[in-house]
């Protein structure tokens, strides 16, 4: 299964979301692809967010070597599930689908909620850490 994780810049929870889901699924042996991009275009070809990097870090995790892409409509024939941060995400990446079949790949990542962006508020990253977190082990019991 290929599955990618989308947010607004590609540089805060999209990245924790890729980051986290991917050393889950090495930890479990699945075979699955993850990956990460952004609806918004500022910060391509940039590492994570510094906040991002550490809290990760401090948790085992290593989300350093990423580099912030901007989601392409071509990405709808690449991955099995896109899963989005928020509802604005979920709605400019939908708009971006070229048929109804590319437009159920895209899921909000927990199911009616949404992640909130820390990029504002730094007390945020940990509690975003443990949410995407969450819902990463919840997704593979439901999937594996």
């Amino acid at each position: 299964m290929k599955i990618l994780m989308v947010c607004l810049g590609n540089i805060c929870r999209s990245p924790l979301a890729h980051g986290i889901m991917e050393f889950m699924v090495k930890e479990n042996g699945l075979d699955w692809e993850i990956d990460s991009a952004g609806t918004g275009d500022w910060h391509v070809g940039h590492a994570p967010d510094k906040r991002s990097v550490q809290v990760a870090k401090d948790r085992g995790i290593d989300i350093s070597g990423q580099r912030a892409q901007l989601f392409d409509p071509a990405f709808f024939s690449s991955y099995d599930r896109i899963l989005v941060m928020d509802r604005q995400n979920y709605n400019d990446v939908v708009s971006m689908a070229g048929s109804q079949e590319e437009k159920e790949k895209v899921t909000l990542f927990l199911d009616n909620d949404i992640v909130p962006d820390p990029y504002y508020d730094s007390n945020m990253f940990i509690p975003v850490f443990e949410l995407i977190e969450s819902r990463c082990k919840q997704l593979i019991k439901d999937w594996a």
